[in-house]
C-alpha cells in the first residue's frame, strides 16, 4: 500500500503527477491558509507533508503526526516550522533556497526603483483621472539612483545578487552581515562592510535580507527609523515581522523617513483597512518576490524532490538540521 502525503494547497501538474506515481496524495482545497484544526486532523495519518510559508507547522501540529517522515516547504524561509522539534522527532525538513535568489533580488530592486521614481504613485494618479496638466519643473519629482548609497542588511545569496544590480546603476553599496565577506569578494561585488549603526545613518536606501529570528523580530522600529536619513527608503522582501508596522506607519506619516517598498507583512494578506493603504509614500506588493513562472517551476521541482528523498529516508537536497 502506498504511503500517504498531504499538500496544504496544490502544486504544478508535473509535480502532482510525479507524487501520485509514488504516494497516495491528498490536497487541501479549502480556505488558504489551511485552518490549524484541519491541518492537525489531516497530519495524524500522513507520512509526508508539503506546506507553504504561511502554514504554521508548530509543535502542536508536529506532535499530532504519528507517522510523519518529512516536511517539505515551498519556500526559502522556514520560520513557520518548528525545525528544532521536528529534528527531535527525527522528521526531515526540506526547503527551496538558491532557485529564487534572482527573482527576489529583482523584486527588491523593482521596489527600490518604484519607490524612488514614484511609478506606482503615478499609475494611481492617472487611473484616478488626476493627471490634468503636464508637470512643471518642480512637480512630481523622483530621485536618481546613481550615486545613492544602498545599505544591504544581510549579504547572503539574495543580498549579493541585489548588490550586482545596484552596481550596474552606479550606486554606492555598503552592507552589514554577521560575518564580513572576503576582501576579494567585496571588491568583485563593489561593496563595503560597515557596522549596523553606520549603515542605518548613512544609507539612502536600506534593503532587508535577513531571516526572521528572535534577534531580528521587530528590529526595524521607531528607534531605528529616527536614526535613518529623513530622505531614506526602506525595502523589505524578507519577512514582515522584521519590521514594526505600527512604527513604520508613523514614520511614513510624519516623514521621519522618505518612503518604503514592501513585499512582506506582519500578517498576510493585509486587511482592507490597513494604515499602509492610506499612505502615498509606500509601494506594496502581495508577497510575490519569488513569483516568476520560471522560479516557481524550479521551486516545485525541488519541493517534490525534497519530499521524495525524505520519504525514502534520505536527506533532502536542501535540508534543515536533520
Amino acid at each position: 500500500m502506498k504511503e500517504k502525503i498531504f499538500l496544504t494547497r496544490t502544486l504544478h501538474d508535473f509535480a502532482l503527477k510525479e507524487l501520485k506515481k509514488k504516494f497516495q496524495v491528498e490536497i487541501h482545497t479549502g480556505k488558504i491558509p489551511i485552518p490549524q484544526s484541519t491541518l492537525k486532523s489531516k497530519i495524524k495519518q500522513v507520512d509526508g507533508l508539503i506546506c507553504f510559508p504561511y502554514d504554521q507547522i508548530n509543535k502542536e501540529i508536529i506532535q499530532s503526526a504519528k507517522n510523519l517522515k518529512v516536511i517539505s516547504t515551498f519556500s526559502v524561509g522556514y520560520d513557520h516550522i518548528d525545525t528544532k522539534f521536528a529534528k527531535d522527532k527525527k522528521i526531515r525538513v526540506g526547503y527551496t533556497p538558491e532557485v529564487l535568489t534572482d527573482a527576489t533580488a529583482d523584486m527588491a530592486f523593482a521596489l527600490l526603483i518604484d519607490s524612488l521614481r514614484r511609478i506606482s504613485e503615478g499609475d494611481r494618479i492617472i487611473r484616478k483621472g488626476k493627471w490634468r496638466q503636464i508637470y512643471g519643473a518642480y512637480d512630481y519629482v523622483g530621485l536618481d539612483l546613481q550615486g545613492k548609497t544602498l545599505g544591504i542588511i544581510g549579504l547572503g545569496r539574495i543580498g549579493k545578487t541585489l548588490a550586482k544590480r545596484a552596481k550596474a546603476f552606479d550606486m554606492k553599496i555598503i552592507y552589514h552581515n554577521r560575518k564580513q565577506i572576503s576582501k576579494i569578494e567585496e571588491k568583485k561585488l563593489g561593496v563595503k562592510y560597515t557596522t549596523f549603526d553606520k549603515l542605518i545613518t548613512q544609507s539612502d536606501i536600506i534593503s532587508i535580507h535577513v531571516p526572521h529570528t528572535k534577534e531580528t523580530n521587530q528590529m526595524f522600529d521607531m528607534k531605528i527609523f529616527k536614526k535613518m536619513k529623513k530622505t531614506a527608503f526602506l525595502i523589505n522582501t524578507s519577512r514582515g515581522k522584521i519590521v514594526n508596522e505600527k512604527d513604520l506607519v508613523v514614520a511614513l506619516k510624519l516623514k521621519i523617513i522618505g518612503g518604503a517598498g514592501l513585499d512582506v507583512f506582519e500578517t498576510e494578506p493585509i486587511k482592507k483597512n490597513h494604515s499602509f493603504l492610506k499612505l502615498e509614500n509606500i509601494v506594496l506588493a502581495p508577497h510575490v518576490g519569488s513569483s516568476t513562472k520560471e522560479t516557481r517551476i524550479k521551486m516545485a521541482e525541488i519541493t517534490t524532490k525534497n519530499l521524495i528523498l525524505g520519504m525514502n529516508g534520505k536527506k533532502p537536497i536542501y535540508s534543515i538540521g536533520y
